[in-house]
């Protein structure tokens, strides 16, 4: 059996998760870690629902939101290698790609940390556009209305059925009142993710990552820039730093997968966002969750 370990990304963050590994190896000490750098308490954001008394400590905002997920992903997985489990092969959505590629040790904990900092704050800053969620829709429409419609593209091709658009405000408008769809939704984000509004804050990141000693991996990667199986260093650093300002390619990182008859997918993370996704867009696939401290196996 062919096992891959998939790492979600932003908006599978939930109150309470950091509760549910705390008792982990090295939890309460990644907490910490990362706490001294971000300079917030990043534990008692995963706790509390602070937006009402301060945004900038809600764990909805984006530079808290990636952090927190990668600590608590990075300590499950952990977790999960020093019991005997390991992968055939690691995914990543967005900012599961950083985990992912920590998992097949291509850097450490301690750069992952500093890399989604700089990460977080250059695409909160970005401002410019937004993005939307669509769902239920037909795939020559939406591919023929993107063409058409400047300043708009697919962000995150989630599946066949789910999408997330990046562009202006007026052109995502304009898109709204043309396509046929079953939902299309406006997300609360500072800025048009996995774009070429992203741009500039991209070109800034490869400068930083520039900084980074990318290591072989110690299994395959498939990046969201070029779903493919990759272990070379410099071909990794070539895709993480083209992925802030290009879309993610979910739907084809999991017909990738497909290609495996016996293929198990772990979903590691808070929530079970990817396994959804793979339950209604694959066949015949086993598909399983670690989230907690309780669950520690698969």
């Amino acid at each position: 059996m062919t096992v891959v370990w998939v790492f979600p990304g932003q908006g599978s963050q939930k109150i309470g998760m950091a509760k549910q590994i705390e008792n982990l190896p090295n939890a309460k000490e990644r907490f910490s870690f990362a706490s001294e750098i971000f300079e917030r308490n990043l534990f008692e954001i995963c706790e509390i629902d602070s937006e009402t008394i301060n945004p900038l400590n809600d764990l909805n905002n984006t530079i808290n939101t990636q952090i927190c997920l990668f600590l608590v992903e990075s300590i499950l997985l952990d977790a999960l290698k020093g019991k005997g489990f390991k992968p055939n092969y690691v995914a990543g959505h967005s900012l599961g790609e950083i985990t992912a590629l920590y998992c097949a040790d291509v850097f450490s904990f301690e750069d992952c940390v500093s890399l989604i900092k700089v990460r977080s704050q250059l695409m909160v800053n970005a401002g410019k556009g937004s993005m939307a969620a669509l769902i239920g829709f037909d795939r020559d429409q939406l591919d023929f209305l993107v063409n058409q419609v400047d300043d708009v593209v697919i962000a995150n091709d989630n599946s066949s059925s789910q999408v997330v658009l990046s562009g202006s405000d007026q052109a995502l408008d304009k898109l709204s009142k043309e396509i046929s769809c079953k939902r299309f939704l406006k997300l609360n984000v500072s800025g048009a993710f996995h774009s070429t509004f992203m741009n500039e804050p991209s070109s800034k990141f490869s400068e930083y990552l520039k900084k980074i000693e990318f290591k072989s991996a110690s299994f395959p990667v498939i990046s969201n820039y070029k779903p493919s199986l990759c272990s070379d260093p410099n071909e990794l650093k070539i895709r993480l730093e083209k992925q802030m300002c290009n879309g993610v390619r979910w739907r084809e990182t999991m017909d990738l997968m497909a290609k495996d008859s016996d293929l198990h997918i772990v979903e590691i993370g808070p929530s079970n966002v990817l396994s959804g996704l793979g339950k209604r867009h694959l066949k015949d696939v086993k598909i399983s969750q670690v989230s907690s401290s309780d669950q520690i196996s698969y």
